[in-house]
């Protein structure tokens, strides 16, 4: 195929517990602006808490690295991207494949919540705990989140989590974070923290969103990932063949 009119691609995961309406006004712009973009649902989402219960790490990144290949047929180039748990799965898949860019907004690589160092043990016990979803400043918005966590799959994001920190190094490609200020999901900035200390790309902008909680996808500050993801895709994809200028910034 031609890589001179063969578009781009995108693939665009949502989060843990969420749904793809966290994510498609930000698939429905990168559309819009010319992109062609996949937006997988992850299995044991969109159905029950229950049906998530059953699903391994392993099974939400095979759609994502299945959706990875479709575009690959397809496209000159692919950037992934990804909100909260999806941002690992962008990231997972930046260490496995080429791709020319990631970009990922509220990532998520450490687990806050102490009772995670017991989810071994916990899950047998305990098969749900109540969720927050929804952490959305902006009023009238819905995620279409689950009302709870099972503790099951909670174990098997913090295996996700570990295994993609572990393969960090392996991730060069250029690399743009949103991260918001207030965020009652990814607390700490330990998730970011975890990015700028194993990464190993040295092209990394972060962008932090003032006027947003954790799905700042569907917050304030949306039109601000939406125009600057674009820009971002549009210069990996058509700049990024004159070589890496090695830089970290931060922007406001």
């Amino acid at each position: 195929m031609n890589s001179v009119t063969a578009p781009v691609g995108v693939v665009l995961s949502h989060g843990f517990t969420g749904s793809l309406a966290s994510v498609e006004p930000w698939a429905d712009s990168l559309r819009r602006d010319g992109f062609r973009v996949a937006t997988p649902l992850l299995p044991g989402h969109g159905t029950t808490w229950m049906d998530l219960a059953t699903r391994r790490w392993h099974e939400w990144y095979d759609v994502c690295e299945a959706a990875y290949a479709d575009l690959a047929r397809e496209c000159s180039s692919i950037v992934v991207a990804g909100l909260s748990m999806g941002g690992a799965l962008a990231l997972r898949l930046a260490a496995l494949h080429p791709v020319a860019g990631v970009t990922v907004v509220n990532p998520g690589l450490v687990v806050d919540d102490p009772r995670s160092h017991f989810s071994a043990v916990i899950r047998y016990a305990v098969r749900s705990v109540p969720a927050i979803g929804n952490d959305i400043k902006k009023p009238g918005q819905d995620e279409k989140s689950y009302a709870r966590v099972p503790v099951a799959a909670a174990h098997e994001l913090k295996l996700l989590f570990r295994d993609t920190v572990r393969l960090l190094p392996q991730a060069t490609a250029p690399l743009q974070v949103f991260r918001s200020t207030v965020d009652h999901t990814v607390t700490s900035e330990r998730s970011v923290a975890a990015i700028a200390r194993r990464y190993g790309g040295t092209e990394i902008e972060l962008i932090r969103l003032p006027n947003s909680y954790h799905v700042a996808t569907l917050d304030n500050d949306a039109e601000t990932i939406f125009a600057r993801s674009s820009e971002f895709i549009r210069n990996v994809t058509s700049v990024r063949s004159e070589g890496p200028q090695p830089q970290t910034q931060e922007q406001a």
